[in-house]
């Protein structure tokens, strides 16, 4: 086990890093082989801007 410093990573150890990166890649890739519709990254930007703007009005 090889422990990172928060400089270097914000996981404790290496192991914690690769078991989130395992993760990372297995969600994607099951994200990019599912045959749901995609959201265009214009809505997608526009839906997180309103999000934000309501969180600073409240």
């Amino acid at each position: 086990m090889t422990k990172l410093t928060p400089i270097e990573s914000e996981f404790a150890t290496t192991e914690e890093a690769e078991a989130f990166d395992a993760w990372l890649r297995a969600t994607v890739e099951a994200r990019m082989a599912s045959d749901s519709p995609r959201i265009p990254h214009d809505e997608v930007m526009a839906r997180m801007q309103a999000i934000i703007d309501r969180r600073k009005n409240a």
